[in-house]
């Protein structure tokens, strides 16, 4: 069974205005190729896209250990900003190392063990419907919002919880409208009377066709259907909200079901190559069935939220506009990289307000999904292997290369898998003229010897690759876009 496409999304973008074309005209190519280059304080900072810089901040917290308190993406800079707390003896030369990775590195007051601690408090002490937190690391502090419900003893308790944190570890502030999660009843995927929209398709763990939504939205219906008091298409297998996370899997119900890896904006069809985690500062977009595309900045990290319905954590917090039927729709970047699903907010697309969404790397591990067929690793990926020319390790197994402090690039050797993966000459897996990933296999198939993890070298599977069983990304055609199955068409 096919897809169908919203016979009313034309109205919706009627009524999503100027804002959701502007959104779309970002989204067509653009040239902006990643450069190294000394636009920093330091000639070792280096130029990078989002993507890439997400990479690097996730190398360098493991590098960094207890002194990483958390990073952000410089978008005027196209930068990687790196906070360290902590710093002491032997602790310098890890920064030195991580700035010639190419971070640009700053010292800031508070630790994230010293922000967790601050979060626990308010967990504790302010638990309050209406209210919300999460760590920003542009200010090194955690953002508190109450939003108008919050009054009284209720405005009070959270103020008085704020301060008692000491100064310097966290700022609150009002919001006009009421938080709660974005499901209403209208159009899109429905449900019981509700209404929201789907989020990335995947491939469920048995390798059925599947989508990901909002958990509120799978705990408020066990079937689902694309069009309104239409036969049900989809079936919840799996809905968690609240608690650690907002997000469901819905299988559909006919396994022939064809789940494109692409989000329809109405504009255009972006397609959707990987899963990425979020970094603040990175430019993010939203497609919902109720408002249509928006786009906007990540704020904050590992948010809790207070809804009515309960507190849920984890969750990404935006600057994204979002209104009621949006639930559980697609959150993306530029490049193709599945980032979240929408939960909930206050405020909406015409007075601005805050967003949640629940992260989707969290979700598929929750669930035991894949992005359709290619899983969601880094597309066209060297592969993971930790033996002998295997992956991006060194001789360690820390990926950071002792005597320079870059990351290790590209797998080479014996057990880099059938096809090599997506690299190019120098390994890097970035083409070098144009500075966008490479895409499809390289290089000589490796024989797997002592290469990685598993029986044939240094990938994650039988065939040494990086993802899959074809050695080239993602995918069975080595081309890294996972071969039309990865995320949506957002209801």
């Amino acid at each position: 069974m096919s897809h169908k496409r919203v016979t009313k999304r034309k109205a919706i973008f009627a009524a999503g205005g100027v804002a959701a074309l502007g959104a779309a005209a970002i989204l067509l190519p653009q040239a902006n190729a990643s450069q190294d280059g000394g636009s920093g304080d330091t000639a070792s900072v280096k130029t990078l896209k989002a993507g890439n810089a997400s990479d690097l901040a996730s190398q360098l917290q493991k590098m960094l250990g207890d002194s990483f308190a958390g990073s952000y993406y410089d978008t005027a800079g196209k930068q990687l900003v790196v906070n360290v707390a902590n710093v002491s003896g032997d602790q310098g030369n890890v920064i030195a190392q991580a700035e010639r990775a190419g971070a640009k590195v700053r010292e800031v007051e508070n630790s994230a063990a010293e922000l967790k601690a601050a979060a626990q408090t308010l967990k504790t002490r302010a638990t309050i419907a209406g209210t919300s937190w999460a760590v920003d690391p542009k200010t090194n502090k955690i953002r508190v919002t109450a939003d108008s419900t919050v009054t009284g003893g209720k405005w009070n308790r959270i103020e008085s919880t704020v301060k008692s944190l000491g100064s310097g570890m966290a700022t609150i502030q009002k919001s006009a409208g009421v938080l709660k999660p974005l499901v209403s009843g209208g159009d899109a995927i429905f449900g019981g009377g509700a209404r929201c929209s789907l989020g990335f398709n995947v491939t469920a763990g048995d390798g059925s066709p599947a989508f990901l939504t909002a958990g509120h939205c799978g705990v408020a219906a066990k079937q689902w259907s694309d069009t309104q008091n239409g036969q049900p298409i989809a079936t919840v297998d799996q809905a968690t909200f609240p608690g650690d996370g907002d997000f469901a899997l819905v299988k559909y119900d006919d396994a022939n079901t064809k789940a494109p890896s692409d989000v329809n904006t109405g504009q255009q069809t972006v397609a959707i190559s990987q899963a990425a985690d979020a970094t603040v500062g990175t430019q993010v977009f939203r497609m919902g069935s109720t408002t249509g595309l928006h786009d906007g900045q990540v704020l904050g990290l590992d948010a809790t939220v207070n809804y009515p319905e309960g507190t849920v954590t984890g969750l990404i917090q935006t600057n994204v506009c979002a209104e009621p039927g949006d639930s559980g729709g697609s959150l993306f970047t530029q490049d193709g990289q599945a980032v979240g699903l929408t939960s909930g907010g206050s405020g909406d697309c015409t007075a601005g307000g805050e967003t949640f969404f629940q992260p989707v790397t969290t979700a598929l591990a929750a669930v035991g999904a894949t992005l359709g067929d290619g899983g969601a690793g880094n597309a066209g990926g060297a592969g993971a292997g930790a033996g002998a020319g295997g992956g991006a390790v060194d001789a360690n197994g820390d990926g950071i290369d002792d005597q320079t402090g870059e990351p290790v690039q590209g797998a080479g050797g014996a057990g880099a898998g059938a096809g090599g993966g997506a690299v190019d000459a120098n390994g890097d897996g970035i083409d070098d003229q144009t500075g966008e990933p490479v895409q499809g296999a390289g290089g000589a198939a490796g024989n797997g010897a002592d290469g990685g993890q598993n029986q044939s070298g240094s990938g994650n599977n039988q065939s040494g690759d990086g993802s899959n069983q074809s050695g080239g990304g993602q995918n069975q055609s080595g081309n890294g876009q996972a071969d039309g199955s990865g995320v949506t068409e957002s209801r």
